[in-house]
């Protein structure tokens, strides 16, 4: 199948460009610049194009079979991602195809009897994560809001760091995983293969999803 990535170039987008890739699909990643499209594999065709900019990611998505998006605001502008969010559940819609939103934890029950979420829990996040905990719920929820896309919330577990592809971990729905130690992780790895596992065969269209160990 056809995948176009956006975020291609970041921890989690180039993971799942390489993911992709290792399954025989073919693959576009979006790029700001000349310079990052030299720095791509050779098997992937690489495009400029302005993350916020809706015609030129509708124009970059035709002729995909899904947009996988990555994208992330810089640090200090986290709720940027809201906006860029909303520019790529537009642009796929024009385009006619699904995408799969590469979220965070925020909007995740630490249980199905708690009443707090990753995010609304006073004594769960670090401080200094807060900002971004607020952005990806926010995103989150614009995606539950939106009536015209195809889309897809992709949420990892409440640790998400490089490590090893071992294909094995559970997916649930809105509740954070927890392993028998009681720890939430998975790695980005892993969490690509969840990812292009769902593009290959949908599961959960218009729903959001999170994956761990």
């Amino acid at each position: 199948m056809k995948i176009i990535v956006f975020g291609a170039t970041g921890a989690m987008g180039s993971r799942v460009i390489k993911e992709a890739v290792s399954r025989g699909h073919e693959v576009t990643a979006t790029v700001r610049n000349q310079e990052s499209i030299a720095k791509l594999p050779a098997d992937v065709t690489g495009v400029i194009v302005n993350a916020h900019d809706q015609v030129a990611s509708a124009h970059a998505m035709k002729g995909h079979d899904v947009a996988i998006s990555a994208l992330r605001a810089p640090s200090g502008r986290e709720g940027e991602v809201v906006g860029l969010t909303r520019t790529v559940l537009s642009s796929a819609t024009q385009a006619g195809i699904r995408v799969i939103v590469v979220g965070g934890a925020a909007r995740l029950k630490l249980s199905d009897s708690s009443p707090h979420t990753v995010l609304s829990d006073p004594d769960f996040l670090p401080e200094e994560i807060v900002p971004i905990a607020r952005a990806s719920l926010a995103q989150a929820e614009l995606c539950q809001s939106t009536s015209d896309a195809d889309w897809t919330y992709a949420s990892p577990s409440a640790m998400l760091l490089p490590g090893q592809r071992t294909g094995i971990f559970r997916t649930g729905r809105d509740t954070l995983l927890m392993d028998e130690d009681g720890q939430s992780s998975i790695s980005m790895e892993d969490f690509s293969v969840a990812l292009v596992n769902e593009a290959e065969t949908p599961r959960f269209q218009r729903a959001s999803f999170t994956v761990g160990y």
